[in-house]
């Protein structure tokens, strides 16, 4: 929304102080208008979007002290980062095309952009609260934000035992890695709707998510207090690797010159430990991986059954018949069945305009598939070949799962720990090939989905298909060159913080730590940690116990159709079962409140001002808080240099947690 918001105006800037005449003339060549603003939206969505190859490249500086080739590292991004655009282009007609693949969290944005340029009494309605609450929240977030964190997660049962570290673990959550933040209240939209605006997901997902949280903070009390794992040995939520003693793991002493794990360093060293709460994350996730395949086929297989009905001889034949190789020279009009009902009618408005042929992504993913090549070759990944092949088959069968599951719910599930799993038993000791197996297959998958998510954008804009292919190339490109500067301008400014266990609750290490710890584990320890028979052994096996999750739900619905079995998204039950396994944790409450307010209360009682304002609503929140978020991060956030933190009192407890709960070591 952030990026809306900003585009808008800078477009009407443009439009109003650039001359129509003389040689500008051919940059305003009219008013700014919605196609336009669609498509800066989406080349800037392209740019903005965090590479994980950052994340590969983070990890080699801050635990490897190495410091990468700068053009390796940028065509290293470029690769990673096409991969995905690549495949999931070739996927539109399953993912993109079909009316149920509607993608909810572009909605705030498309009710935006047809309120600003539509035009009509009732679109100046929807304008005129879309700047109220918009500058609303933009100052209001100058509070929980920099002069009053306490609102951030404000909890009744901290502030009356702040000494009490049982209290810290399931009440507090106002920093990362803190706690569970059971019934605290927060007041800041940047955490209420971090991850997913609560008032565009649907009814049903927020219900499963909802039931997946509370078996999550039932489930870690219960692991921590029965001392499973040794869990009272380490902090309660980490994504680090400890010694059994609960001090920092260090990685450095099992690696050999070639960064390989090396066996007598490692009887030396001992094997690591895990925070036992991030065990049952990875156990989560796991069962939510395998049950998105099962309830995927028992309740879409009509949706997904042209994913592979194709793989006959005769189609097969057919299309290699029908294939023009001249691309350059393909006029991109399609034939469609204007009459099928199952076709988004978004879609077929989008007939008139040339497409973007399978052909032209086709060539992105080979281009981008040699250049990872040379890159595995060039930095020395030690991935072979055949394991870039493999990582990409898998997420050429995630993105076909886990796209559609995206495109129903808006909720995306995340396949990095089965991905490092595979990557671990397919390559033993070896952590960095880890790394780059990782990055090639889950970020794959990210990256198709986020392609397909804004090409729906362009779809309901009516942004031409070429247009919008060309500012997602550009856009990818250009991102990959800033998300390096960037990278490397925050480990130079926040290199401790992101080191540290706990961060802030502006500055976390807490991706690349558990990036790091995933790596060392399943590439370089798979065998010694997950086989049958050692610590962590059920956590592939749960992938496999998914596959099952979802029958049961499918046979009472089938069978007893009243109980409502199909209102549940079990795939989201399971993987939000591990959810609090990192981050900050205190706006859980405040998130399922606004969530039920927006899609049962407004949309049962009061349907029509749903329809009108709801989303409008949830643009506004968001734009108005990702502006000043942005404002103040490099005002006083430390995203451009020092940080400047508010003078410390009762609301800004900067030496130990907002919420006032005691800080565990």
């Amino acid at each position: 929304m952030f990026l809306g918001v900003i585009s808008y105006v800078v477009g009407f800037f443009m439009e109003t102080f650039i001359p129509r005449r003389g040689f500008l003339r051919y940059l305003n060549p009219g008013p700014f208008n919605k196609k336009e603003n669609a498509f800066a939206i989406i080349m800037a969505s392209a740019s903005a979007n965090s590479a994980l190859g950052t994340e590969v490249l983070a990890v080699q500086r801050l635990y490897y002290n190495i410091t990468p080739n700068p053009v390796a590292a940028v065509f290293l991004l470029f690769s990673s980062q096409l991969l995905g655009y690549g495949i999931g282009g070739m996927m539109r007609g399953i993912l993109l095309y079909p009316s149920k693949m509607f993608y909810p969290c572009v909605l705030p944005l498309l009710s935006t952009l047809d309120a600003l340029y539509e035009g009509g009494r009732a679109a100046q309605k929807k304008l005129r609260v879309f700047y109220i609450v918009f500058s609303i929240i933009f100052i209001w977030e100058l509070f929980p934000e920099w002069i009053f964190p306490l609102l951030t997660g404000l909890s009744i049962f901290c502030l009356a035992a702040p000494n009490n570290a049982a209290v810290s673990r399931v009440f507090g959550g106002s920093n990362g890695n803190e706690g569970l933040g059971l019934l605290s209240i927060c007041f800041d939209w940047q955490y209420i709707s971090g991850i997913v605006n609560p008032m565009v997901i649907p009814l049903k997902a927020q219900f499963s998510i909802f039931l997946g949280c509370a078996t999550c903070m039932v489930v870690f009390v219960a692991v921590y207090y029965n001392n499973i794992w040794k869990a009272q040995n380490f902090p309660f939520i980490s994504q680090l690797l400890f010694y059994e003693n609960g001090t920092e793991y260090n990685q450095t002493l099992i690696l050999n010159a070639n960064y390989e794990v090396d066996p007598t360093l490692l009887a030396e060293q001992g094997l690591p430990y895990y925070a036992s709460t991030w065990v049952v994350w990875l156990l989560a996730s796991n069962l939510a991986l395998g049950a998105t395949f099962t309830h995927m086929l028992l309740w879409n297989w009509d949706d997904l059954y042209s994913a592979w009905s194709w793989m006959t001889p005769s189609s097969i034949k057919q299309w290699w018949a029908n294939f023009d190789w001249k691309v350059w020279q393909a006029d991109g009009m399609r034939e469609q069945d204007i009459d099928d009902k199952q076709i988004d009618p978004h879609h077929k408005q989008m007939l008139k305009y040339r497409d973007a042929p399978n052909s032209w992504y086709f060539i992105v993913f080979l281009v981008s598939f040699i250049v990872a090549l040379v890159v595995l070759y060039k930095t020395n990944s030690t991935l072979p070949w055949w394991g870039l092949i493999m990582s990409l088959l898998l997420a050429t069968i995630s993105i076909l799962f886990f796209g559609a599951l995206y495109a129903f719910t808006g909720v995306s599930v995340l396949i990095q720990t089965f991905v490092q799993m595979i990557g671990g038993y397919l390559h033993p000791g070896k952590p960095v090939a880890n790394m780059y197996f990782v990055l090639y297959s889950y970020n794959t998958v990210n990256q198709a989905q986020l392609l397909l998510r804004d090409l729906k954008i362009a779809q309901y804009a009516k942004l031409p298909p070429r247009a919008a292919f060309t500012a997602q190339i550009i856009g990818t490109l250009l991102g990959a060159v800033l998300n390096f500067i960037m990278m490397n301008s925050i480990i130079d400014n926040q290199r401790e913080i992101l080191l540290s266990i706990q961060g802030t609750n502006i500055w976390s290490g807490q991706q690349p730590q558990q990036y790091n710890s995933q790596a060392i584990v399943w590439g370089g320890l798979s065998h010694e940690l997950f086989s049958t028979g050692q610590r962590y052994q059920w956590v592939p096996w749960a992938y496999l116990l998914g596959l099952f999750v979802p029958i049961p739900f499918w046979v009472l619905h089938r069978y007893w159709p009243k109980l409502h079995a199909d209102y549940l998204y079990t795939p989201l039950i399971a993987y939000y079962a591990g959810w609090f396994s990192v981050g900050i944790n205190s706006s859980y409450s405040s998130y399922f409140a606004v969530a039920f307010f927006s899609q049962w209360w407004l949309r049962t009682r009061r349907p029509r001002w749903f329809a009108k304002y709801n989303y409008i609503v949830a643009a506004a929140l968001d734009g108005g808080t990702q502006v000043m978020v942005f404002i103040l991060s490099f005002a006083v956030q430390g995203a451009g240099g020092a940080s400047h933190l508010f003078p410390e009192w009762w609301g800004a407890n900067q030496g130990g947690n907002y919420d006032h709960c005691a800080t565990l070591n």
